[in-house]
Order: C-alpha cells, then structure tokens, then sequence
C-alpha cells in the first residue's frame, strides 16, 4: 500500500522521525513549535500544510530529505523566500532551502556563487565594491535562485537578457537522492532544462552565475496622474518602439493605498508609473528622458543616476509579505487599440480591485537566444503583460475573475502565452499559458527530461505541468 492510502497520521508518525535522523537541520511537523513560522512565504496568500517542513541546513540535508519522502511515497515541494511559492499538501515534506545562505564573489571571473537561501540584494551589496552586479529582479528581495531559475527578466534585461542565460554551473539534488555538479559538460540536458523549467528537475542548493561591470544607472520613474494617462501611453509606446536595448522600460497603473509611507503626491491615488532604466554610462540619454517627460507634467520624477546595487527602487516594489494573485500573458504586438484596450480595462472606469497592471517592453538582448542553450520561453515576444490583485477571502473570487478579464481584452494581441516567473497559479490556465509559451517541441523536451531524471514524480512541481 503507497502512502497515499496509509492513514496519514501513521506516515507523519513514521517519516519525522526517520527525518530527525539524517537531517542536521530542524525538522517539524504540524503542531510543533516552528512549523508556521518555517511555512512563511512572501506571499502571504499561499497556505502550505505539509506533512513535514525540513529547514535544510545543507545540500545533504536536502538528499537525505528526498530519499526519506521518496521512500514513504510523498513529494518534496521547496521554497526559500515564498515570493513564487505554490501550496504544498499533506502528501508533501516541504524542504525550505532560506538557511543555505552562502555567498562568494570571484572578482576576477565576474561571478557570483549563491546558496539557495540568498537574496539578491546581498549580492548587489557583495558585488558593488568591484564594480560590479548580477541581473537582479524588480525585488531585490526575492531569492537569487528561484528567480534565476524561471528566467528572471529584471529591470535590465533588454541590455543583458534574462538572468538563467548567465548561468555557469549548478549544484542539485535529483529526486533520487544524489548530489550532482550540473554544467553543460557534465549534465546537458539537465542544465538546459533547470534554467527555465525550475523546480520541477531537481533542487538547486548552490548556483554560480555571470556578474557585469555594472556601477551606476540612469534609472527611476515618472508618476502621472489618470488624466493624463491615455496621452502618456500612446506617447510610451510610440517611444518603446524607438528606444536602443540599453534602455529597459514598463508602464503600470498603480491603485496605492494611503499609507503615509508613499510620497504625498501619489499617496491613495492611481497612477501611471512609467520605469526607466539605462545602462550605458558612455552614452547620452537626456533626449529619450526629455521625449518621456514631455509626454505630460509628472506628479513625481525619481530619474537620477543611482547605484546599481539600489535597483529596487526603480520599481519601488513592497518590501512586507501580502497576499497576492497574479496572472501575465505575453504579447506580439502593441498596436494604438490594446493601449485603448488596456487603459479602458484596467483604468479607473473599468473599476477593476486591482493593485498593479504592467505592461513591460522586451526584445533587445531578451530577444537572442543564451550562448548556452536553455529552455527559458518567450524570447520572440514584444511585450509581457502583468496583473495582480490582492489575494484575500472576501474578495478573492472577484479578484481572480478581473485578472481573468485582462487576459481576456487583451487577448487579441497576445501570443498564447506566459513566462514562468509571471504566470500565477500552478495549475489549469497559467499552467497552459507557460506551456503554449514553451512550443510543443520545447515542451515535449522538457517532459522526456523530466521523466528521465523524475520518474516517480517526486518533486511536487514536476506535476504543475
């Protein structure tokens, strides 16, 4: 009889202890002291009620944890910070990878080698006395690892691609327990599907990457009231279509809450955030900043030069866990009727309880493939689409259905399909758009691979798609 059937409660009888003896970490079950607090994720909408939580104190804490579920019949599910977590269920052992927190940087080499618990913003911090930085997400917050893995397409990224595409070696558990150096010498296949397939390989534990002489940006945002937006989108795409790969920008509308926090002249409005950023110390970019500014009087102008090590504040993202529901799509095209389209959806006549809708520009460097191969989708898109709403019970179907709603008018212009870092949920729809995303032929890969290295299923995203 699998575990599946057994009572559960003689399972998680029989499987903590066996984890207490082979592990160095704390293990927990539910109802002990630390089981909530090791479940914590940025995102505070997702509800994970495993069988088990092991805090992997090392690469062999994370083997031993995979052969032990394996063995009784459960998946493993893992996270370090939560910002991408999907739930994970009673036929789970939940492995939390947030103490593996290693960080090295080889200033000769430019790279940066992570345990799967670091945060990106440690490695601006670590790399900026050289002169240097790695592609960072919007967050700087978020885990360097899972982000990397699903793609990672930061604030940047049209000047030096998506993050996976830097990748020089890994360090994975595969789900038969063992620890494999992963590079494209070693394991090929293996390295090309963990860089944008993710956790549905193996678990990542440590990870080198390509660091960039990186010091200072030209970057921030402009903030325009609603009554100007429809001339400053067109004016945006107008000037998207224009502007050289050194230049990565997006456009969101902003429902902000009135926290005293938030500048006073967009504090509780919404807003059109237009971001910017611009790499190329050498080059003079006062005419683009100049055409963005003379789209119409900003509320507020944060475009200086910063350090680069200071990128989140380009997005200016929230830094404390919420409970969110996202949903994305990318698109081919941006013709004059979907910035019509977009405005009249998500703007504040549509009435729409949500928090933040981007539009972000892609092409340049997104647009070539990695020197090293990789299955990260999406590279022919022109554009991604990104929606999200705040995630909680007495509005949570609501939320849900107006995400739906700007997939749906949007829906003329897009490809089908939807990176995996941005596509939300795990399951159904968002599960369907990453694959459309992929092609079938990518896709097809990516499952022979999967089911080489995964047989039994037993890592809990090899199921998400």
């Amino acid at each position: 009889m699998s575990a599946h059937t057994e009572d559960p409660h003689a399972v998680l009888n029989s499987v903590v202890p066996q984890l207490r003896g082979v592990v160095g970490g704390a293990v927990h079950a539910p109802g002990t002291g630390g089981y909530d607090l090791a479940l914590t994720a940025f995102n505070a909408a997702t509800r994970h009620r495993p069988a088990a939580v092991v805090v992997a104190a090392s690469a062999a804490d994370v083997a031993a944890t995979v052969r032990v579920a394996a063995a009784a019949g459960l998946t493993v599910a893992v996270q370090a910070t939560g910002h991408g977590a999907a739930p994970a269920g009673p036929d789970a052992i939940m492995i939390t990878t947030s103490q593996l927190t290693g960080l090295t940087v080889d200033r000769v080499a430019r790279t940066a080698t992570v345990g799967a618990g670091v945060r990106w913003q440690r490695v601006l911090d670590a790399a900026t006395p050289y002169g240097l930085g790695g592609l960072s997400g919007s967050a700087p917050d978020a885990g360097v690892v899972g982000y990397t893995l699903g793609g990672g397409m930061g604030p940047i990224a049209r000047t030096h691609g998506f993050a996976a595409d830097h990748v020089v070696e890994l360090e994975v558990v595969t789900a038969d327990g063992q620890i494999r150096i992963v590079n494209q010498e070693t394991e090929p296949d293996l390295f090309w599907a963990i860089r944008g397939g993710g956790a549905a390989f193996g678990i990542v534990t440590r990870m080198t990457f390509r660091l960039f002489p990186i010091q200072t940006l030209s970057a921030g945002g402009l903030f325009f009231a609603m009554t100007d937006a429809a001339r400053v989108l067109h004016g945006w795409r107008e000037l998207a279509h224009m502007v050289p790969e050194t230049v990565s920008t997006s456009v969101a509308i902003l429902n902000l809450p009135p926290l005293p926090e938030l500048p006073k002249q967009i504090r509780g409005k919404t807003v059109l955030h237009v971001r910017y950023a611009h790499t190329d110390e050498e080059d003079d970019d006062t005419p683009i900043l100049a055409a963005l500014r003379s789209l119409a009087t900003p509320l507020l102008d944060t475009i200086t030069e910063i350090m680069y090590a200071d990128i989140g504040a380009i997005h200016a993202d929230p830094t404390e866990p919420m409970p969110i529901v996202e949903r994305s799509m990318l698109l081919h095209e941006l013709p004059i009727q979907a910035i019509d389209r977009f405005l009249e959806t998500v703007g504040p006549e549509g009435e729409l309880p949500l928090i933040l809708s981007e539009i972000r520009l892609m092409g340049g460097a997104l647009a070539r493939p990695a020197a090293v191969a990789n299955a990260v989708a999406g590279r022919s898109a022109a554009f991604s689409l990104f929606t999200l709403g705040l995630n909680i019970p007495q509005v949570e179907d609501t939320v849900t259905d107006a995400l739906d709603s700007v997939l749906e008018a949007m829906s003329p212009w897009g490809t089908g399909g939807s990176l995996l870092n941005f596509a939300g949920g795990v399951a159904g729809a968002p599960a369907q758009r990453v694959a459309a995303a992929w092609g079938p032929e990518t896709h097809l890969r990516l499952r022979e691979i999967r089911d080489r290295f995964d047989p039994k299923g037993v890592f809990a995203a090899a199921a998400r798609w």
